[in-house]
Order: structure tokens, then sequence, then C-alpha cells
């Protein structure tokens, strides 16, 4: 087996949108939420610090504080706001999933999984929750776990390109390059515009040749010329 030793193209996660309302009904000032559906980052934190002060057990209104700041790139008080959420009872997994993710951008790679494992827990029908702790398990190095995570996410939503690109990048990192081959080879046909399986693709046929292996290409190419 040869080892690819080069930079895969992949997709960083994003956070995922909030919910106005968690699973026990306990509500979030609208108009707040108003800003930050919005994107009105600056004026969702204003109104929700007024919402927290008014209201200092209001778990969502902590949770809706700490993914505004997560915006604008203070994840300082993005993680002491999902940490309030938690310590005051909040089990949404849309909370433990965008504190995952928190922790995956700020490289906290153990603390990831470990709270992604309870985001899959709290919403096992979630494909982003099982999708992002693949990643976690992908940069752990644990890539049979990787891969049976990502595979089940797809599995929820086989419409997920950036999903389908990760197991491609797993595969390849796992030394199974027919896999990771066909499929970004299948990504790109169901998904022309998707650059990060059309350069895969051409990053593991580029690799293959420099250590004197016979592409999928060629191989086929071979087969039709005997034929």
């Amino acid at each position: 087996m040869i080892v690819i030793a080069v930079v895969l193209a992949i997709q960083w996660p994003v956070r995922a949108a909030v919910s106005a309302a968690s699973q026990d009904d306990q509500v979030c000032d609208p108009l707040a939420d108003y800003f930050l559906g919005m994107e009105d980052y600056p004026e969702a934190i204003r109104r929700h610090l007024q919402v927290i002060k008014e209201h200092p057990d209001n778990a969502l209104a902590h949770y809706h504080l700490g993914f505004a700041y997560g915006l604008m790139g203070e994840h300082r008080k993005e993680l002491q706001q999902y940490q309030e959420a938690i310590e005051l009872g909040l089990d949404d997994w849309q909370l433990f999933l965008n504190l995952g993710l928190l922790y995956l951008e700020t490289r906290n790679l153990q603390a990831a999984m470990q709270v992604l494992r309870l985001a899959t827990l709290l919403g096992p029908e979630r494909p982003e929750t099982h999708f992002n702790l693949g990643i976690a398990y992908q940069r752990l190095g644990m890539l049979d776990e990787a891969e049976q995570e990502v595979l089940l996410s797809i599995e929820l939503d086989p419409n997920q390109p950036d999903a389908r690109n990760t197991l491609g990048t797993i595969y390849a990192e796992e030394g199974k390059y027919q896999l990771a081959h066909e499929e970004w080879a299948s990504l790109e046909q169901s998904n022309p515009g998707y650059a990060p399986a059309r350069e895969n693709l051409a990053i593991l046929e580029q690799v293959l040749r420099q250590h004197g292996k016979k592409t999928l290409i060629d191989q086929r190419r071979t087969v039709e010329h005997v034929h």
C-alpha cells in the first residue's frame, strides 16, 4: 500500500442553524431571534443580552447568544454561553452539534469527539451530527469509526456532496484507492460544479502515477484496448 501524502480538497464544517424553541418548548425572544435570522449579529447579540438580563435562566437565549458570538468570531464568549445553556439544562442536539463544531474549529479534537457523540445520541436521525462526528474521528486518525459515521450520514441524506467528498478522503487515507476513486467519480458526475471531487480525482491519479501504479483510468483503457 502506498501512502498519499497530499492535502486533499475538503469542505470545512459550518455552524448549524438554530431553532426558535428547544425540545422542552422553552422559547427565546422572537425579535432577538429575528435579527439572528437576518444575520444582523451585533443587534442579535445586543437583544439577547437584554433577554438574559431580564431572564437569566433562559437557556435558549444563552445558546442563541453563543451562536451569534460564534458567527462574529468571538469563540471564548461563544463557548461560555454554550456552557451556560448546558448548565441550565438545555439538551438540544443543535447546541451540542455547534459546541462540537466550535471544538473542531479550535482543534480541541477530544472534546469535539465527546460532544459530537452526545449530539448523535440526541439527534440520531440528523445526518449532520453523524457527518461531523465522522470528521472528528477522521482528524483523530480513527478511520474505521470515521467511515462508519459518514456512511450513516449519507444513508440518512444521500444528497450531501461534502459528506461524499469526505468519505472519499477517508477511503484514500485508509488506502482504499479504488473506493475513493469511485466515490469522487460518482460525485463529480452527479455534481459537475463541485470542485473538490474533481480536484481530488486529479490528485489521486497524479499520486498513483508518481508511485508507478496504473491508475484506474489506465486500467480501464488497457481492458478496452484488449477487447
